[in-house]
Order: C-alpha cells, then structure tokens, then sequence
C-alpha cells in the first residue's frame, strides 16, 4: 500500500483509502448494488464494477435514516441509497500476502436502527495489533427483516451473509486471512452472530466468533407475518411486494414506529410487551436461512467447530428503571414481577439469587436478564462442550452508576478517546481495563483464546472485566443469579 493514499485493487476495482497513524483506513466500500428499486426487497446483488480509482475516504450511505436515538453509542446516519458498503481498518504496512487475521464487525441496533459509520468502531487499536477489521452494513427494520409475500426473507441476514462473502473474496488484497475470520457484533449485532452460527448459508465464511450482550433474534414465522399485516393495514395496502413497493421507505419506516407501539395501555405495559412478544423485527425462522431457533440449532451442533465468546454487562437495561426510582419504591418487586409474567416458584429464586437492591434496580435488573444476559447462559449450555467462553462486564460506570448497555463497547475496541464516550463511560475510563479487554479480543482473533478457561456444565466459571478486587478475575457459576430463567 502506498504510505499516504493507500490503493487496494479489489475483484471490482481499485479502491483508494487514507491513513491515519499506523491504519490504512477505506470507508464505504460497496459490497452489493444499492437496495433500491427492483432491489428494495431482493437478495443483494454483487457491485457493478468500476473504473479506475473509487475514493473511499469518507462514510458510505448508512441504511439508518435520521436519529433514531435508540442507542447509547453515536452512530451517525449518512444519505444516500447505496448503503450496503463495508469499512475497511488495515495496519499501514500490510501486503496481500500478510495472513492477518480478520475481525468483521456487526453493529447493534435492535435491528431497526444503528450505523457502521460510528467512530467507535475504528479499528485502528486492532490494526495496530495486526489484525484486519471490516465494519460491515445491513438492511434495517421493515425493508431488511419485514415478512412479506413474494419476495426472500431475512434480507438483512442475507446482506451480512454477502459481506462476509465479499470478505471471502477480497480480504486478501487488504492483508487479511479469509481462512481467519472471526465475526462480532454487540446487541442486535451478536444476536446476528448467534443467527450466523445457526445459518447453514453462512458456514464456511467465518472460523471464530464473539457474540457480545446478544439480542436473541428469532423471530417465529406467524409472529413476523402478523406484524407485517399490521403494518400493511395501517397503510392500507396489501401485505405483499406490490403493496408495500408502492410506500417510499419514510412512510415505511412512520408505520414501523406506529405498528411496534404496544397495544395494551396499562402500566408496565411496554416492558410487559417486549417481554412477551420479543423484538417484532428481526431474523425469522424461515426455514430456509434459519431452519430453527438459533439456540436450538446450536443444541443440535449447529457451528460446534466454531469457537465462541459469549458474554454481556451486568446491568443491560438497568438504566429503563432507575429514573423511576421514586415512584417504584411504593411497587411490590414481586407483584411487579408476577405482572411481567414471572412465575412463582421461579420468582422466588430468582430473587432469593438477586444482588440487586431496590425495587428499580430489580426490575430493570429483571429487563436485563430476561432479555440479554439469560441468552448468554442459555447460549452456553446450548453448545454444551463445545469451545465457548463465558464472560461478564461489571465496571460500574460513574455518570450511570452501573455497567450498562453499550458500555463495554469503546472497552474491547480500546477506543476510549471516541466521541460519546465520556458521556457514558464518564472523564476517565480506566485504560487498562481497555488494554485488558482488547488484548482478551486480540488473543481469541489471532490464536483462538481469549485467555480465561473455557465454560463447561459443572464449574460454569466465566471472565469477569472490571469487577471490584474482592470478585476473582474468573469466578465459578458466572452467572447463577440468572439461572432460574433459564
């Protein structure tokens, strides 16, 4: 690469990039034909290709649209239609025949929003450590996971599916090692690892992966068809391809917002529908790219070759609850639990194993367990022997007070000079907890062990990141405390 203006030649053409300190950086690299047109709600097509040099120096078009505001991390929305490109973090010096292993980013979002032109995804910290890292992008919401007749489901699963192909394809030209790919993705973007793992589509493309405070999205097939007949009704189209083409993407995504809004009016009615009805968006048991639940074909050896590292923060969703804290005092933590659907036996130890105090800490304790940090026990015990790693996050963030959604973000990139970082993780993160982390993530990248023993059945011991000096660094039943909603 050229030491000022890199220039990589791809399969498609030649891509110019910048440096900054020791990373070559490309951003928006197009990995398929913009979704638009007959495109919109197809299976993604490769790029055309291009002549001479394509300037990839600044972010490509993002399939978030506006400020959503759903996540704690800055992920900007950027214009435009072609937004299914990928970014590239490459060490400076790396030559094609390098072998650098390969990290491939998924962002989270629930979903429905979230971008991969979020300074905190930079690899550079990683390419300083000699490994190649590729940010890729997907179809959000409606347009990449909505149910409709006629046309291929799971369209954002297929878009990540065809990065990591163009990844398989045109990493090497980079430095990079298509047989070392590891795939990450925190929230929505490690329930997309755990659909990954499940997908027989994707084998091959990736040999590691990190699924990082996993949104389990699985969406049963009936449950995607009668939100997507919700949403055409509110529109007042049919609910199939000629429907829905005939709504530009805004209006889609106002009725998407109106139709996930929670029926029932009664307090705690939000919380109670999420609990209940999961994610309304997201991958869907079809059959074809899933056959079954994604833990369910992990139970059934789905991916059993692949190493996994699988964890979350102590206090996921904690944050939903603490600015009630008054008015929850007057609140029955059991009832409050019986109203979100908690049986008694399993109420009764799952507060009796609570560390939690307080009636707001408990229930967005609650939120967090059932919605993310459960999924990593059952997730572990799903691979049984297979090689997995168990950790948690418990450094308590100063302006929140606990370790929150997100938090751990900035930590296993050890980017904590990112922008937004401060405001979540306070004026001074600690450093080494990053250093920590990140070499933890270097490790299991490049060798395949992130460093702690791994999870089994009987000691259940998992790594614990920033806990107080009296918790061991690996601690046994890891996460017992979730155990009764498993």
């Amino acid at each position: 690469m050229d030491a000022t203006e890199p220039v990589v030649a791809t399969t498609r053409g030649r891509v110019r990039g910048f440096t900054r300190g020791g990373t070559a950086v490309f951003l928006g690299i197009p990995f398929a034909q913009a979704p638009v047109g007959r495109l919109r709600f197809a299976t993604p097509e490769p790029p055309e290709p291009w002549e001479g040099e394509r300037a990839s120096t600044t972010y490509g078009a993002t399939a978030q649209r506006g400020d959503t505001g759903i996540t704690l991390i800055p992920e900007p929305s950027v214009p435009g239609d072609a937004t299914l490109n990928v970014n590239v973090f490459a060490p400076r010096d790396a030559t094609p025949d390098a072998a650098l292993p390969v990290l491939v980013w998924i962002h989270g979002g629930g979903f429905v929003s979230g971008s991969p032109a979020s300074r905190w995804y930079d690899g550079d910290a990683f390419a300083r450590d000699g490994v190649v890292t590729v940010v890729i992008s997907y179809r959000l919401g409606f347009d990449g996971f909505g149910a409709i007749d006629g046309v291929p489901s799971n369209r954002g699963l297929r878009d990540q599916i065809a990065a990591l192909e163009w990844v398989r394809d045109e990493i090497r030209a980079f430095g990079g090692d298509p047989g070392r790919v590891t795939i990450a993705g925190q929230s929505a973007g490690g329930g997309s690892v755990l659909a990954l793992l499940a997908s027989p589509a994707a084998s091959g493309l990736f040999q590691r992966a990190m699924a990082l405070s996993p949104a389990l999205g699985a969406v049963a097939a009936p449950d995607a068809r009668r939100f997507a007949d919700r949403l055409a009704a509110l529109a007042g189209v049919r609910p199939d391809r000629d429907g829905f083409t005939t709504l530009p993407e805004e209006r889609v995504l106002e009725l998407q917002r109106q139709a996930q809004k929670p029926e029932r009016r009664a307090r705690l009615a939000g919380l109670t529908a999420l609990l209940d009805d999961g994610l309304p968006l997201g991958p869907v048991v079809d059959g074809e790219l899933l056959l079954r639940p994604p833990l369910d074909a992990l139970a059934d050896g789905a991916s059993a070759d692949i190493p996994l590292v699988v964890g979350a923060t102590d206090d996921e969703f904690t944050m939903v609850t603490a600015r009630r804290r008054k008015p929850l005092r007057l609140v029955p933590v059991a009832l409050a639990l019986a109203v979100l659907g908690l049986g008694r036996s399993r109420r009764r130890a799952y507060l009796a194993r609570s560390r939690r105090r307080g009636a707001a800490a408990r229930l967005g304790g609650y939120v967090s367990d059932r919605i993310i940090r459960s999924v990593v026990l059952r997730t572990a015990r799903a691979r049984g022997g297979d090689a997995t790693w168990v950790y948690r996050f418990a450094w308590p963030s100063p302006p929140i007070g606990f370790a929150c959604h997100c938090l751990d973000v900035s930590f296993w990139f050890d980017h904590l000079d990112a922008d937004g970082v401060t405001a979540i993780a306070g004026d001074a993160p600690p450093t080494d907890l990053a250093g920590e982390m990140h070499a933890a993530a270097v490790g299991f990248i490049r060798d395949g062990d992130p460093g702690w023993p791994t999870w089994d059945a009987t000691t259940r011991r998992g790594r614990v990141f920033g806990a107080p000096a009296s918790t061991p660094p690996v601690e046994p039943d890891t996460y017992a405390e979730v155990a009764p909603l498993v």
